[in-house]
Parts: C-alpha cells; structure tokens; sequence
C-alpha cells in the first residue's frame, strides 16, 4: 500500500479492508510503505506481528493499532505475508528484499545499479541517513572538515582541530557544532562507521584490517559502533550485501 498525506487520519471503504484480508488469506503478500501502514493496520493485518513505521507516525500507529507489534527504530519488517516500511526510500528497500527473496542478491543488486539505490540495507537496521552530515552554507570549519575525511584512521583532539582552524577550543567546538549540526567526536565517528560501511561492501579485507583504516583500532570497537549506528554487526552487513561472495 502506498503511502499519502491522508493515510494517517482516513477511513478506508469495507470492500477494500475485505480484499486485502482475503488476498492474505489466498496466499499473497502485501506490502505497505510509510504511512501505507495504518492501511494494513485497518484491515487487523499487523495484529500479532511485527510492523515497522516511519518515526513520526509509529506512536499513533501503536495507540490505533495496539494489537500490532510496532518497531519505530527499523528500516522494513518481513513479516510474511506481511511487509512494511518505514518509509519511502525504506519502501525501497523491502521491495529489493522480496526480489532478493524470490530471485537472489544478483538480480536485487542489478535493479538497485539501475535505480541507482543502495542495494541492500538491512531491514532491522536503524532508521539512519546514509549520507555525511550535511554541511551549512557559512563553511568556517570546512577546511577541517575536508582534512578530518583525509585522516579518519588517526586519533586527533578537539585542541589539535581548534588550532588548525586558528581558533579556541571552545570557539571551534561551537562554530563546528553550528555549522554540521553535531560534535566533531559525533562527526568523525560517523564518518568512521560509513568508511566501515564502504569497504565493508567493495572490499573482502577483514574486519580487523578495516576497524585499523577506519580508526577503530579494534575489531571489537569497530563492531560496538557500527551496531550502535547501525544496529547490525560489520559481519551480517557484509553478508547481506555481498550475498554469497560474503561466504
């Protein structure tokens, strides 16, 4: 089911709730994308399974639809026969899954190229952006930035980033924190964990030699934030994306 700025707060007509109820009952799936899910929810399909939900709907959902197991943190849930999303571009992803499903991570991976999408995120994956921070139009800390992405492998102090940008520690730290939005430890971190993400897809290096490249040091650190970020493990997220290459 689609989703639409109504969806929320509608009423859906019988015959439809009706059809859906009998289509899972025949054996087919159905799948509903962000809010598509109070659809599914109206017909008392997510009743006693897991469902997933855009962040700012999943507290409604859950006070509608009390029955259905609402996960507000995850990117899509496969409930077989019932699927859900928790967003657009998560809509995305269940619906790569279920080819992955039928017809394997070759062909799932052959439509993401010509999408020009991900080819696989995790379903129980955190609801995360998989860009860098983005960065406001006054760029004060933008040389720093650029040589932060250049060293993520070293340990560098909020001292050491201050003086490259001839400023105070306290200074910096609050221009950097108008400018990207966050702290230059979050900052770095994510970049870190996206490095991870990268060579995690392309590469078949370990996850030793790359928490080493990322600044980890270690695999355990490496494997600690990236399910902090991410909420997968280094090694499920190569699986999954590589598919069989992986093992």
């Amino acid at each position: 089911m689609p989703a639409s700025g109504t969806s929320v707060t509608r009423a859906y007509p019988p015959e439809l709730l009706d059809a859906l109820r009998r289509a899972v009952d025949r054996g087919a799936r159905v799948l509903s994308v962000c809010s598509g899910v109070f659809v599914l929810g109206a017909a008392g399909l997510p009743d006693g399974r897991r469902c997933a939900a855009h962040w700012r709907h999943a507290e409604t959902l859950a006070r509608r639809f009390p029955r259905a197991v609402v996960e507000p943190d995850v990117l899509h849930v496969d409930a077989d026969p019932v699927l859900t999303s928790a967003g657009t571009a998560a809509g995305i992803d269940a619906c790569l899954h279920i080819v992955r499903k039928e017809q394997g991570p070759e062909v799932a991976n052959r439509i993401a190229r010509r999408t020009v999408v991900p080819p696989h995120r995790d379903g129980g994956q955190a609801q995360y952006i998989e860009r860098p921070l983005p960065r406001a139009q006054c760029d004060t800390v933008g040389e720093v930035l650029a040589w932060m992405e250049r060293h993520l492998a070293e340990d560098v102090t909020v001292e050491q980033l201050a003086e490259r940008a001839h400023m105070s520690p306290r200074a910096f730290a609050r221009r950097f924190q108008q400018e990207t939005g966050t702290t230059p430890y979050r900052w770095i971190l994510r970049q870190r964990v996206l490095l991870a993400q990268e060579l995690l897809e392309a590469t078949d290096e370990t996850v030793d030699t790359i928490a080493g490249r990322t600044g980890f040091g270690t695999a355990a650190a490496l494997r600690h934030q990236f399910v902090r970020a991410l909420g997968t493990t280094p090694n499920a997220y190569r699986r999954t994306f590589q598919g069989p290459r992986a093992a």
